[in-house]
Order: structure tokens, then sequence, then C-alpha cells
């Protein structure tokens, strides 16, 4: 059975320039879910998306999942940079990193779940490419942030998930650092999807993605620093996509 959408249209829209093939992610990282709304209605804030999902777990159709929603902003995903026109974004109201992180409510998240399952299956979206605006944005957005519950969503057949490798003590890899293991950590993450060029210089940008990687799948610690756990967290998340 089709979830129920409360209809609210946003006039920020256009038409899309390719397929269709990811789901997005984002917090709306405002103080409450009815300002969210507002400003993604607003003609002059030029931003929208598809959905957004209240603390109650009450759904908002703001754009139709045809349309070119305006969520991403600039951002890239596997060389892609026109994420609008192939995702589909899903606004949680949560009021983010700038007011406390509030957790997200169980039903509120049953209400993501369930969205999420229609529109995969609706699109047939592969699971590595239901990502958050972190994934696509690093350094620049940190929504949903490190406390959304990717794992539920995967136990429902929404995204990739492994269980991250334990924190421990020993080497790793952060800015400043060059060689042959910084290039290998940049090709891993590029060939799961980050913007990250393969150069063997651990800089800013790489430092940004790796937090961001952390974020989504080692969400104990988010610091930028590719540790062991970091490292063996993506091994095994590349393992499990290579089948």
């Amino acid at each position: 059975m089709a979830v129920e959408c409360i209809e609210r249209p946003s006039p920020n829209f256009d038409e899309r320039k390719g397929p269709v093939d990811i789901l997005l992610m984002h917090y709306t990282g405002m103080e409450t879910g009815e300002a969210a709304a507002a400003r993604l209605c607003s003609a002059e804030a030029r931003v929208s998306a598809h959905y957004m999902i209240h603390e109650d777990g009450r759904i908002v159709r703001l754009v139709p999942e045809e349309m070119r929603a305006w969520h991403a902003g600039v951002s890239s995903w596997a060389g892609e940079t026109d994420i609008n026109s192939r995702s589909i974004g899903i606004e949680i109201v949560n009021g983010g990193h700038d007011f406390g992180c509030p957790p997200y409510p169980d039903v509120q998240m049953a209400a993501v779940e369930a969205l999420s399952k229609e529109i995969v299956e609706r699109w047939n979206i592969p699971a590595r490419r239901v990502i958050g605006h972190s994934d696509v944005a690093p350094g620049r957005k940190a929504d949903p942030g490190e406390w959304f519950d990717w794992a539920r969503l995967a136990r429902a057949g929404v995204g990739l998930w492994v269980e991250p490798e334990e924190i421990v003590e020993g080497p790793s890899l952060s800015r400043g650092e060059r060689g042959d293991h910084v290039a290998d950590l940049q090709f891993m993450l590029a060939d799961y999807g980050y913007g990250v060029e393969v150069m063997g210089r651990y800089d800013e940008t790489t430092e940004e993605v790796v937090a961001a990687f952390q974020r989504h799948f080692r969400q104990q610690k988010v610091d930028g620093v590719a540790d062991i756990s970091t490292l063996m967290t993506l091994r095994r998340l590349l393992e499990l996509v290579r089948g």
C-alpha cells in the first residue's frame, strides 16, 4: 500500500536531464518543520526537495518525483555532478548540527523507511546509491548527520551497511601525509563514489571525504583521520559491493 502524503507544492523545480538512480537524504537544519516547509516552498529561496518528513511521521510531497527538485546544490557522486537530475530528495525535519543534533524519533524513521522502500522499488535505485547530502557534498554539508540510522534502512532493504570495525589504537593516515597508502585510500573512496582525486597526498579534500564516509558508515568518531577502523570498514563495504 502506498504511503499517504500531504500535498504542499513547491514552485522550485524544473525538467530532469538524466535518469533517476540516487535517493538522497537530508536534514532540514532549521528550528521547526514549518519554517523548513515555508523555505522549501518559497520561490525566492530557490530550494526544494521531493518530500519532507516531520517528526511525527507526516510525509509532505513538495515536488513530483518525475521533476528535478533543487536540493543537492554543488555536489558529485561517481563522476556525476548534476545530482539534482539523478536523484529523489527527502528532507527530514531535524535541527541538525546547528540545533543540538536531536535524535530522529522512531515514528519519523519508520516513515523514512516506508517512503524510501517505495522510491527505490519504483525507480530501481541501487543500494549503493542511497546516500546522504554529506556524501555528495563533503566539507560543505553534514546532513543527515552521524546519528541518522542508516543501519535500520539497510535492514529494510534500503541502502548498504556493514558493521563498522572497532576503534583501536594503531597507525592512521591524516592530512599532510603522502605515499601509496594515501593513494590506495583515495582509490577506494573514489571507487565507492566519493569525489576525491587519487594523487597520493592527504589534502583538505581527502580529509573532508574521509569525514563524510565516517559520518555515514563509521559514526562513532567523525574526525577525517583514516584510522584502522575507517580503513577496514571501507574495505568491507567495497567487498560487499563487489560480491
